[in-house]
């Protein structure tokens, strides 16, 4: 029980900080008077931060335990939020998201092999849950985001979102009390004494540029999706909406693409289709953006579902809870780490335009390499069995 309480709290926080902070950049900048610069800058935080410590997670975990790290995520997670809400100047606003964002980024990687540690046997059906979870947190921060700093005040709607993280590490906090660090056993070495090489794996790496291509889609469209539709003629109003539908989707997918990953030998069509939906909601901003905003908006929150089928692929591509550790950490922290340059990026593009056309086109490009990482990612193998020795015929992967 404490277990999936323990989860579920936590994936409702795994993106609270970032889409209900994101439709408040021009709002604060105004009242701490930064510029596109530094809303570009906040807008990459998100994905440096996950990918910073996407890397060292797995490392912490291995000394301290998936609970006791997860934990500790949420609580500084808490602090720093409630600093952000505090903060007097716009070095404080960037130091305090950049810590809020750890322990996020912290406990991003690992609430994926804690799905496989606890439910192993109901692998789809958690992951689905804490996936719906967290896109309704991400839906639903947006959407309160505005309304909430228009009837009280900026500072208040960024920190009503501490109180969820603070009960997520209290949760956690009583779990891991409860277990010794080290109740998850590592899997015996392989009989020939050969080490996995996460980095020589085409699968992994696959996963890495697939999920790449998605977060650099993800934090555009969450940092820069409002600007857009303003640009556009469009109201703040719309443009937090918008996020928030664009978020919506997120649980549609969370309910489909995990069963379809576990059910499908090769779920690469998957990437395919994604990929295709996406390109069109990008083209139909450049064209008209005001002009089936809907439309556009709902085919990039169906394109970006890539993100559930990499989600469970690090599960269903290992065979255990230290490995899936290993790769989600990998996966998440090289990938963000990619994604990172995204959000600065496209607003220094947009300034040196002076329209969105062009971001959104790099943006549509991306989904090139993704179906192309598709293809390696999806292919039916374990990403922890050693190498077959040269001759030799490779086991084929779970179905």
């Amino acid at each position: 029980m404490w277990a999936g309480l323990a989860i579920a709290t936590t994936a409702v926080n795994l993106r609270t900080a970032v889409t209900g902070f994101t439709p408040l950049l021009e709002i604060i900048g105004r009242d701490l008077g930064y510029g596109v610069a530094v809303a570009g800058l906040l807008g990459t935080i998100p994905a440096a931060s996950f990918g910073v410590f996407g890397f060292l997670a797995p490392v912490v975990t291995r000394k301290f335990g998936l609970e006791r790290t997860a934990a500790a995520a949420l609580g500084l997670t808490t602090v720093s939020l409630l600093l952000r809400a505090l903060a007097p100047s716009t070095a404080v606003l960037i130091a305090s998201t950049v810590l809020a964002l750890a322990g996020i980024g912290a406990a991003n990687v690992v609430i994926v092999p804690l799905v496989k540690a606890w439910f192993a046997d109901r692998l789809a059906l958690w992951t689905s849950l804490y996936l719906i979870l967290m896109q309704t947190g991400q839906f639903v921060a947006p959407l309160l985001a505005v309304p909430v700093a228009e009837r009280s005040s900026w500072q208040v709607s960024v920190g009503v979102w501490a109180a969820p993280a603070a009960l997520a590490a209290v949760v956690w906090l009583v779990l891991a009390l409860k277990l010794p660090a080290d109740h998850h056993a590592p899997p015996p070495p392989p009989a020939d004494g050969r080490k996995v090489r996460i980095t020589r794996s085409g699968t992994a790496w696959g996963l890495v540029i697939l999920f790449a291509m998605m977060a650099l889609s993800n934090y555009g469209i969450i940092t820069w999706l409002p600007a857009v539709l303003t640009d556009a003629g469009g109201s703040a109003t719309l443009g937090g909406s918008m996020v928030g539908l664009y978020s919506a989707w997120g649980v549609v997918a969370a309910l489909v693409v995990p069963q379809l990953a576990t059910r499908l030998t090769n779920p690469f069509v998957v990437v395919v289709v994604c990929s295709a939906v996406l390109i069109a909601g990008y083209l139909g901003l450049v064209l008209s953006p005001l002009g089936g905003t809907l439309v556009w908006v709902c085919a990039l929150g169906v394109g970006v579902s890539t993100f559930p089928l990499c989600m469970t692929l690090i599960n269903r591509r290992t065979r255990s809870p230290q490995t899936a550790s290993t790769v989600s950490g990998f996966v998440q922290g090289t990938g963000y780490a990619l994604a990172c340059f995204g959000p600065i990026s496209l607003g220094l593009l947009r300034e040196s335009t002076g329209s969105w056309s062009t971001p959104l086109l790099v943006l549509a490009a991306t989904a090139v390499p993704g179906v192309l990482a598709g293809w390696f990612a999806c292919r039916p193998r374990f990403i922890d069995d050693p190498a077959p020795a040269a001759g030799a015929t490779p086991a084929a992967a779970s179905r």
